[in-house]
C-alpha cells in the first residue's frame, strides 16, 4: 500500500477490517511508539511488549476506531497508558523494580534517539532532585551502587521494609513525574522522526 492514505483514513480502513491497512499503521507508528516507551521504561524488551500490545489492543478494539478524530494522539495514549500500568506493575514487584534501576543506570544514550534519552534523563533527574535528601540518597545507592534492600538499610539505619516502601513511593514519584511530561516526550519523539526524514 502507497503511502497515500491519511492517518485517520488508515484508521477508518481498519475500523473496517483492512488488514494491509492495519500492516500500513504498524509500520508507520511502530518506532515512534518504541522510542516513546523505551523513554519512559528504559528497557528495550518491555517496549517491545509494550509496542506489540498497543497495536493488538487497536486491532481488537477497531470497529471504535471510525470515530477516532485524532489518530497519533490516539494511538499515544494507549501507549502512554499501557506503560504507566507496566510502571504499576514494576512499583509493586520487587524482581521487576530492581530491573528497573539497572535500566534507568545502564541506559545506552548511543541510541538513534538521543535527543529523547538526554531529555528522558533530565526528566528523571528533575524528578529525583525533588525527593528529600534521604530518598535521593536512597535512590542513588538502589540505582548507581546497586545495593539491596538489606545493605542500603544497614548504610542508612532504616528498617528493611521502611527502604522497600520508600522505593516503591520513589518509583511511582519518579512515574507520575514522567506521566505528566509524556505529551512532550511524544512531541519530542514527532520532531525527532521529522528531522530523520529531512
Amino acid at each position: 500500500m502507497e503511502n497515500v492514505y491519511t492517518d485517520r483514513e488508515l484508521l477508518q480502513q481498519v475500523a473496517n477490517g483492512d488488514k494491509l491497512a492495519f500492516r500500513h499503521l504498524f509500520e508507520l507508528y511502530k518506532l515512534r511508539l518504541f522510542s516513546f516507551v523505551l523513554q519512559m521504561t528504559h528497557s528495550r524488551v518491555d517496549a517491545e511488549e509494550i509496542v506489540q500490545e498497543v497495536f493488538a489492543k487497536l486491532w481488537e478494539s477497531r470497529i471504535s476506531l471510525a470515530g477516532v478524530e485524532y489518530p497519533g494522539k490516539y494511538i499515544y495514549t494507549i501507549a502512554r497508558n499501557k506503560t504507566l500500568n507496566h510502571l504499576t506493575r514494576v512499583a509493586r514487584d520487587r524482581r521487576l523494580q530492581q530491573q528497573v534501576w539497572v535500566n534507568l543506570s545502564q541506559f545506552d544514550n548511543a541510541t538513534e534517539d538521543i535527543l529523547q534519552a538526554q531529555e528522558s534523563q533530565r526528566l528523571i533527574s528533575k524528578a529525583v532532585s525533588q525527593l528529600s535528601g534521604q530518598r535521593q540518597t536512597l535512590f542513588q545507592l538502589s540505582r548507581e551502587q546497586g545495593l539491596t534492600h538489606e545493605e542500603i538499610a544497614c548504610q542508612l539505619g532504616l528498617s528493611k521494609s521502611r527502604v522497600k516502601n520508600m522505593l516503591v513511593e520513589i518509583l511511582k514519584h519518579i512515574r507520575d513525574y514522567l506521566a505528566r511530561y509524556s505529551a512532550l516526550i511524544a512531541t519530542l519523539c514527532c520532531i525527532n522522526c521529522s528531522l530523520l526524514l529531512l
